[in-house]
């Protein structure tokens, strides 16, 4: 009777550490994607603080849309890669069925694919075929 106790009293404890586990990852996960949304919008204000405190000390506009449109870029380009590790985290640690991983996939994809779209926007290049001469600069839009 008492081997039997001792098992179960085993088994609970084992099954209390992993249900303790898994709501530590979820967590984690929930803590970085909380960290992506807050860092983007942190990011966001700060650039258009600076836009703000650039147009009132030069009274002109030359160049800043450029330079905000690739400051907000970057704020969103950072906010999207630590999404994708909060999804990763979440799936591989937690439920890693055939199904999650799908999705996770689908994720991954749309979101490097956003990744890209706004790197060729800003860079006016693919991120992999290098970085452009000292003399190139990426074509001006309005």
């Amino acid at each position: 009777m008492l081997r039997d106790a001792s098992s179960w009293s085993h088994a609970v404890s084992a099954a209390s550490l992993e249900s303790e586990t898994i709501e530590w990852i979820e967590r984690a996960a929930l803590a970085l994607e909380i960290f992506a949304v807050a860092l983007i919008l942190l990011l966001l204000l700060a650039a258009s603080v600076q836009l703000a405190l650039a147009y009132v000390r030069t009274r002109s506009t030359a160049g800043l849309y450029n330079e905000y449109r690739r400051k907000l870029g970057r704020s969103l380009l950072l906010g999207l890669e630590i999404l994708v590790a909060a999804d990763i985290v979440r799936t591989v640690a937690l439920e890693p069925t055939l199904t999650n991983v799908a999705i996770l996939g689908i994720l991954v994809l749309v979101r490097t694919f956003l990744s890209w779209s706004l790197s060729v926007e800003m860079e006016g290049r693919w991120p992999w075929s290098g970085a452009p001469a000292r003399d190139d600069k990426p074509p001006e839009t309005d």
